[in-house]
């Protein structure tokens, strides 16, 4: 179901590489997989919103394109030209310059290696597998049933854990053998002289402290916070098609429209329309948005759900939510009415992580007490595999850092 403009596949003797685009920049000439003039080939999932100014900065390169992929082919070509053989640190350090959300997968013929590459936050999914001594990777899990030889098997632990805790906290999937690169990271991989697949090194792209501070002073404070916000905006509204935003009627969706007329005209970009889709219209989200969209002059597209519209969707629910992502089930209605119009969405996602925004922030003794009775309440396997660390993974899930009291301490700090 991904990418439905364009579909290509580039193979060697030893590596495949199989991309699924969805065009939003350069929309006739950045086809995927793309390759350099040394024969480096990169496919990639997401975008690089500074890839302008990197254009900028490499003009040796023969740019043949005006999207933002080749500006990844651009920066490691600086880099190995710089070092050669670079370790997966020296990876870390030119995939630093990215500003973007971005899934990278990259092979260099010349030094036989193949660099994995997530962005810091994870916006981006990225997993892989081995099987029949192969290495598989793609953007879904799905994606290896291609392969006669994978087998799915459902990861009951790591199922345990996502239900007691709501939120990831390790590179498992729900699918026994089948990880995830981990967010802001990159892997270094080769291949023995039998064609094995060896992982080299690991190395953190981006690590930025954050450091909460106990005071907050809006009149010094909030110029320069929504300077950023509006930037950030701006920024995602680079695309050659149409650009919607997602107006749940919250705060944070809602702060996307309220910058919307200004981050539009910063960005030389058509002031993007709103979209909301709500059970009936005495939601009050419904009615939240509807004040929002016409307070600030936007353009609203509403649409209220059919009846059962949950029981009807429930088989593709299941298919495009493969990690149990919850937010699969209310994004899904809102995104099948937006894709008809527009093929970006604008959201508030992100905010409450930033802005310590979810509940649990306010009461992390509380939140606590609520995983430890949460494990408490699983099968006595279940709930010893939890508690011993007994989640597959070869990144050794499971550490004292990830026991409910120290989860909550870690979010203070």
């Amino acid at each position: 179901h991904r990418g439905p403009d364009e579909n290509d596949v580039w193979m060697d003797e030893q590596v495949g590489f199989a991309h699924a685009r969805l065009s939003i920049v350069d929309l006739e000439s950045s086809q995927q997989p793309m390759q350099d003039p040394d024969g480096t080939v990169v496919v990639m999932n997401g975008e690089i919103y500074n890839h302008r100014q990197l254009r900028r900065l490499h003009t040796t390169y023969p740019f043949s394109t005006a999207g933002d992929t080749e500006a990844v082919l651009a920066v490691h070509r600086s880099a190995v030209t710089a070092h050669t053989t670079l370790t997966a640190r020296e990876h870390a350090s030119w995939l630093s310059n990215l500003d973007g959300m971005y899934a990278i997968a990259l092979w260099n013929p010349a030094t036989q290696e193949l660099i994995l590459a997530r962005d810091p936050m994870g916006i981006k999914p990225l997993v892989r597998t081995t099987v029949e001594n192969s290495l598989m990777f793609a953007s879904e899990i799905k994606a290896f049933q291609a392969h006669e030889a994978h087998r799915p098997v459902l990861d009951d632990v790591a199922m345990a854990a996502r239900l007691v805790w709501e939120y990831p906290l390790d590179g498992t999937t729900l699918l026994k053998g089948v990880q995830q690169v981990r967010p802001g990271t990159v892997e270094r991989w080769t291949l023995t002289d039998s064609g094995s697949p060896v992982l080299l090194d690991v190395a953190n792209i981006e690590r930025q402290a954050l450091a909460p501070s106990g005071s907050w002073n809006p009149d010094t404070q909030a110029s320069a916070l929504l300077e950023s916000f509006v930037e950030g905006v701006q920024q995602r509204l680079m695309a050659d098609v149409p650009v919607g935003i997602v107006l749940s009627g919250g705060l944070d969706s809602s702060l996307v429209a309220a910058v919307a007329h200004e981050a539009a005209e910063r960005a030389h970009q058509p002031v993007p329309e709103c979209w909301t889709v709500a059970e009936n219209e005495d939601n009050p989200d419904w009615k939240a948005a509807e004040v929002v969209a016409s307070h600030h002059d936007l353009v609203h597209h509403q649409h209220v759900l059919e009846d059962e519209a949950f029981e009807k969707r429930l088989p593709s629910l299941a298919w495009h939510g493969e990690d149990a992502d919850v937010t699969v089930m209310f994004f899904h209605p809102l995104f099948e009415h937006m894709s008809r119009h527009v093929k970006v969405g604008l959201c508030g996602q992100g905010a409450d992580e930033l802005h310590a925004g979810y509940p649990r922030y306010g009461g992390l003794k509380d939140h606590a007490r609520v995983l430890n009775r949460r494990i408490d309440a699983l099968p006595e396997r279940l709930r010893t595999s939890l508690r011993s660390g007994e989640l597959s993974g070869e990144d050794g899930w499971y550490a004292a850092a990830h026991e409910p009291s120290r989860v909550a301490s870690n979010l203070q700090t």
